[in-house]
């Protein structure tokens, strides 16, 4: 059925995702040759992720060069004769078909003695299987020698892509544990000790919370933190819980928390962290400062995180949207139409804790309720915008995370996540203003923090927390205000301590304390968030650049709920 366009998403369907799809599947060699001018690949640096900027467009979109179909058929029989080494071939193979081949070290089969050393081919991100060696040379050629095993066959039947314009391109999958490609989780249920340490400061300290008010177990189904790495080890900073987000229509006075998902509610936890760690460096006494996470960049003249700071994200579930992408589109793909995939992989919005992709949600039809992106479009947007945000623009240098942590048992694959995160913004670096870019996580599977199930009829209750807090407050997701009950309130309103009202009031101290008078002439926090120009600018080539890409457009907020001041 169609629906008619809102005004809070323009139409921008735009272009197909035909890479994306592309980097995430397993094309026999006779396709990739077709698809070689879409993928630019850096051939000496096969080991990191490169950006180049790629062409988003359908197939079918423009004409493409054909591409020699001897030249594969050659390099097969010089390897069969024994002319050519196995990974000699392999990667002679990668530059006539265009793909990228990387040869990585990964873990030992359980069958194979541990002083082995193990590589496998990982060819547009499939793993092929893994080669054994008792040293290095002799593993990645056993590697290269199993890949090419799969690969050659191929040559003989040479099939081709449909055409576009008929129907939807074919999207062919090679099936493999995923689990194999992340540290957090190895073939041999081994996990980093990086990682492990993480998942055990943030149970520790989320176990304590809880143990102080047990009455609110109801809160803890969702859960996300971050985490701060120092030289002095790991430190839970702030915590959040909740799976929903307001049902309420939007307001003018910035009192009502608009969006309680628990990485949403962690993520303002930590702003408020910010905001107390500001204070101490601008108090000017040497011992506060010395305390402050922040020292100055005397060339930007903003604050910056200290050296060997680095800051993680926990969450115990994929977040909601294009993360949690189904397992049928990795193992079952070809009953699943294009439209079905663009719709998975592109923007989504919540709506009292329900997502729709922006091309399908019943936004019409409640034009003044408040809807927020979803949480893996909002973690896209803090790794590329930072997690400060508009308002913290004005005193500090954009923050990133450094690792996401998914604690999930049932979970096997953080593809989805992967896609969402990094891929969907590639080559956008370059449009950015200064200090900002594309800053891509370490995303890995981990141990969970909890496995409690809770009663889905129970109370859409959020908990928040930062380091530095006397008590939690829990506050009902769907009314966007601080319950009754909740262990620490701020008044009569029951407003939040993470609404916008409140995040306003410590911008404003902070300014004071920073001496920043024009700042403080900011007649409202729509203003003060505004006049952040280069954020506001890195914004708009992010939304612009999504859009572009077809993933969809970005919510336009109403402007009533941030037209207001203190």
């Amino acid at each position: 059925m169609m629906m008619d366009r809102n005004p809070r998403f323009p139409d921008s369907r735009g272009t197909s995702f035909s890479p994306i799809l592309r980097r995430n599947v397993c094309f026999p060699p006779g396709n990739l040759s077709r698809l070689a001018p879409r993928f630019n690949q850096d051939s000496n640096n096969n080991n990191r992720a490169v950006e180049t900027k790629k062409d988003f467009s359908g197939l079918g979109a423009r004409s493409l060069p054909a591409q020699p179909t001897d030249l594969p058929m050659g390099i097969a029989e010089k390897y069969r004769r024994g002319e050519t080494h196995a990974v000699s071939a392999l990667y002679q193979l990668s530059q006539v078909l265009k793909f990228q081949l990387v040869m990585k070290e990964t873990v030992t089969p359980d069958h194979v003695q541990s002083l082995s050393f193990a590589f496998c081919a990982v060819i547009d991100g499939v793993k092929y299987k893994t080669g054994t060696g008792m040293n290095k040379k002799e593993a990645k050629a056993k590697a290269a020698r199993l890949a090419l095993e799969e690969l050659l066959p191929s040559f003989e039947s040479q099939p081709q892509l449909p055409d576009a314009a008929v129907s939807p391109p074919p999207l062919p999958v090679k099936e493999f544990p995923c689990t194999d490609f992340y540290p957090g989780r190895s073939a041999c249920g081994r996990r980093s000790s990086l990682y492990e340490q993480i998942t055990q400061v943030v149970k520790k300290e989320f176990n304590e919370l809880l143990e102080k008010y047990p009455e609110f177990n109801c809160s803890r189904k969702t859960v996300a933190a971050f985490v701060i790495q120092s030289p002095t080890g790991y430190e839970v900073v702030a915590i959040g819980t909740g799976d929903t987000n307001t049902n309420q229509h939007a307001t003018a006075n910035g009192r009502l928390l608009h969006d309680s998902h628990a990485v949403v509610t962690a993520r303002r936890s930590l702003l408020r962290y910010l905001y107390r760690h500001l204070l101490l460096f601008y108090s000017k006494k040497s011992t506060m400062v010395k305390k402050s996470i922040f020292q100055l960049d005397l060339n930007s003249q903003l604050l910056t995180l200290k050296r060997n700071i680095t800051i993680h994200l926990y969450m115990n579930q994929l977040p909601k949207g294009s993360a949690q992408l189904p397992p049928r589109l990795h193992f079952n793909p070809c009953s699943i139409s294009a439209w079905e995939v663009n719709n998975q992989i592109g923007l989504h919005v919540t709506i009292e804790g329900k997502v729709f992709s922006v091309f399908s949600s019943p936004l019409t039809q409640m034009p003044t309720k408040i809807v927020s992106m979803s949480a893996s479009d909002k973690i896209t947007q803090w790794q590329v915008l930072g997690l400060q945000g508009a308002l913290l623009s004005h005193f500090i240098e954009p923050i990133y995370v450094g690792s996401i942590l998914i604690g999930d048992a049932s979970c096997s694959d953080v593809r989805g996540l992967e896609i969402a995160v990094k891929q969907r913004v590639e080559g956008i670096t370059s449009k950015l203003p200064m200090y900002y870019c594309v800053y891509r996580p370490h995303i890995s599977l981990a141990s969970a923090v909890h496995t409690t199930e809770v009663n889905s009829g129970q109370r859409a209750l959020s908990m928040n927390w930062s380091k530095g807090d006397i008590s939690v407050e829990l506050v009902d997701g769907l009314t966007g205000k601080t319950v009754e009950e909740s262990p620490f309130k701020t008044g009569v309103a029951l407003a939040s301590r993470l609404c916008k009202t409140a995040m306003l009031s410590r911008f404003n101290l902070v300014a004071k304390e920073a001496e920043r008078e024009d700042l403080l002439h900011a007649t409202s926090y729509y203003e003060a968030k505004m006049s952040s120009k280069s954020y506001q600018e890195a914004k708009i080539v992010l939304k612009t650049c999504l859009g572009d890409s077809g993933f969809g457009s970005w919510l336009v907020k109403s402007p009533v709920s941030d037209q207001f001041c203190i």
